[in-house]
């Protein structure tokens, strides 16, 4: 009987707290903290306890629902966005196959299973990749943007540019985003041989083994450019796949390698670590231009790691 009055007092504590975020979220966390194992809440007098009934874990998750839509709400107009970003689907329980685009083929490309080079992930859902390249600027405004507004992104780093500040980096890890291989010295890979091309591409990956604890599978050629040799020394490295893009953003523009000038679902979009330095702008500003558009044309933001 105890657990029965305890779940009505829950529900009306969801009830109540439709009145406002803060109190969406106390009562959320109120009502399932009250779970001594997850699924079962405590009576309170050391009794035994009765499973949440369906509408009392309703009730819950709606008010969890709404409190965050409320918090990232506020923290789209505290960074003077035009509204919040979309959030992304659940990532797919299979991941596609990833082709090189056509025409970004090297010889011996399939025969010796190298690296694709590929600007678009296959999907229909109303989702693009942002990668950000290099490392030159670190803004840590950008670092608190993209956490509050919960917006995954993918790092490509060139260790001659992020070498005085391995910890800034280290911070962007802990919040979820992957680093990726941009080389040692951001060379025109094509001008090199294959060896001095494998130095630059396993020499980043020890870089990114020391310094965050993983050599990444994934790299990105400086400037987009490539031939034969990249590749191979690329897989010889270590790496599976080598995405460049579709789109890039900048501080006061976008451009793009399609006639159509838009974007399309599964799209990886470029940026780089910029700042007043080298642009009119800093790098908030310079999210704040992706991320309106992106959303007013109906796009979510999905991890690219996650369809890899």
């Amino acid at each position: 009987m105890r657990a029965v009055l305890q779940n009505d007092k829950n529900r009306a504590r969801v009830r109540k707290a439709a009145t406002g975020s803060a109190a969406l979220a106390l009562a959320a966390s109120a009502l399932l903290s009250g779970c001594a194992d997850g699924g079962e809440p405590a009576t309170g007098q050391g009794g035994p306890a009765r499973p949440l009934d369906p509408r009392t874990r309703q009730a819950a998750e709606h008010a969890r629902q709404a409190a965050e839509q409320a918090r990232l709400a506020a923290a789209a107009r505290r960074w003077g966005l035009d509204r919040a970003p979309i959030a992304p689907p659940a990532p797919p329980a299979e991941k596609p196959r990833i082709t090189p685009r056509d025409g970004f083929e090297v010889d011996g490309q399939e025969e010796e299973d190298l690296p694709p080079v590929f600007t678009t992930v296959p999907t229909r859902k109303k989702i693009v990749f942002l990668t950000i390249d290099d490392g030159a600027e670190k803004d840590p405004a950008f670092l608190r943007m993209m956490s509050e507004l919960k917006v995954p992104y993918t790092a490509f780093l060139s260790n001659y540019l992020v070498k005085d500040d391995y910890g800034y980096f280290r911070r962007m890890q802990a919040q979820g985003v992957t680093l990726n291989n941009h080389t040692l010295t951001h060379p025109y890979l094509p001008g090199l041989s294959y060896e001095e091309q494998k130095d630059e591409i396993c020499g980043m990956q020890a870089v990114m083994k020391e310094q965050f604890g993983r050599a990444p599978t994934v790299f990105r050629p400086p400037y987009g450019n490539y031939d034969g040799d990249t590749l191979r020394a690329a897989k010889a490295c270590g790496i599976r796949y080598a995405p460049i893009w579709d789109e890039e953003v900048f501080v006061d523009h976008w451009e793009y390698r399609d006639w159509d000038r838009s974007l399309h679902p599964g799209d990886i979009v470029l940026t780089h670590f910029r700042g007043p330095g080298d642009w009119d702008g800093t790098m908030v500003d310079d999210m704040r231009r992706f991320l309106n558009k992106v959303t007013r044309e109906g796009y979510a933001v999905a991890r690219l790691e996650d369809y890899l």
